[in-house]
């Protein structure tokens, strides 16, 4: 819960939650921060830049998510489809202590699925146009999937390369984070 919640809270709010959501949310910080600083992630950012600028971070964030809903079981004990039925429900039940723009965004990634649907290019494609409405500029995110697929092995490869790293990374962050609660 504290993952999904994390880019919707700020600063000090991170203490207005429970000690385990609190943890979350610090996961997904350096989560976050973990990626934004890691050399294959932005070799990844680079081929995007010229058309995408500061956009190309979100768009690679985006084609990662891809990667690893097609390779989950590479990384987790139980299937996509599982994880993502007990994640709908866990935020469903705990929906009211969400902050207010997560829990408007809440119904429409279930109905859309998102975290199934990024197994698939259409999904990807669907969620950069949403995030494209919402920009301020007039940017068409969703034409990055033409770059996913022209360069679909490089991305690829550098995700699998990254990905054990962070989950490396982030397991022994989460442990020290705690160990010092403790």
């Amino acid at each position: 819960m504290g993952n999904f919640i994390g880019d919707f809270v700020k600063g000090k709010d991170l203490h207005n939650y429970e000690e385990l959501i609190t943890i979350g949310i610090q996961v997904h910080r350096e989560i976050d921060f973990f990626t934004d600083n890691h050399e294959l992630v932005r070799q990844s950012t680079k081929r995007l830049r010229a058309d995408y600028r500061h956009y190309s971070r979100v768009i690679v964030d985006m084609f990662y998510d891809h990667f690893l809903a097609i390779h989950f079981q590479d990384y987790a004990s139980i299937s996509l489809e599982a994880f993502t039925n007990n994640a709908y429900k866990l935020l469903e039940q705990n929906i009211d202590l969400f902050p207010p723009k997560a829990q408007n965004m809440l119904p429409y990634m279930i109905r859309g699925n998102w975290l199934m649907n990024y197994k698939h290019l259409g999904g990807i494609h669907r969620s950069l146009q949403g995030i494209s409405r919402r920009t301020k500029f007039d940017v068409q995110l969703h034409l990055a999937v033409q770059d996913l697929q022209k360069h679909f092995h490089l991305y690829e490869a550098e995700f699998k390369a990254f990905f054990p790293q962070i989950m490396e990374h982030i397991s022994v962050f989460r442990e020290d984070l705690i160990n010092s609660k403790l």
